[in-house]
């Protein structure tokens, strides 16, 4: 008797949309870090992930190099699943979900579910 096997390219089909960009403000809504907020340095498209200022902090030991002379216990921020975070509206200061909208000029910005303003400039 002869199966079929299914062929896998091992690669990751399922990417969700990221809804939040680098320099937005969010707030963290899960985790140890629940209710901290901070800007978003980097985006990891590929791991659906977020690097945060300030928020998920973790220590690196580091041996001594050319850019670190010293070398020790080194502070940086890991990154965070971007669906425990939670845009902040630039105009009311909440964390709020976003809508996305069309303008006129076939323009796609991000809109405040909170108070309608637009969060993109």
């Amino acid at each position: 008797m002869l199966r079929k096997i299914k062929e896998t390219t091992g690669k990751k089909d399922s990417h969700q949309r990221c809804h939040i960009r680098k320099g937005d403000m969010v707030k963290v809504i899960a985790g140890k870090d629940k209710g901290k907020s901070g800007r978003v340095l980097r985006i990891i498209l590929k791991k659906d992930r977020a690097l945060v200022e300030k928020v998920n902090m973790i220590k690196r030991h580091t041996k001594p190099n050319q850019t670190n002379r010293q070398g020790g216990i080194i502070e940086k921020e890991a990154p965070l699943h971007w669906s425990n975070l939670m845009l902040e509206c630039p105009k009311c200061v909440k964390p709020t979900r976003i809508q996305m909208q069309i303008l006129e000029d076939n323009k796609k910005v991000r809109v405040c579910k909170k108070c309608n303003e637009i969060i993109d400039a």
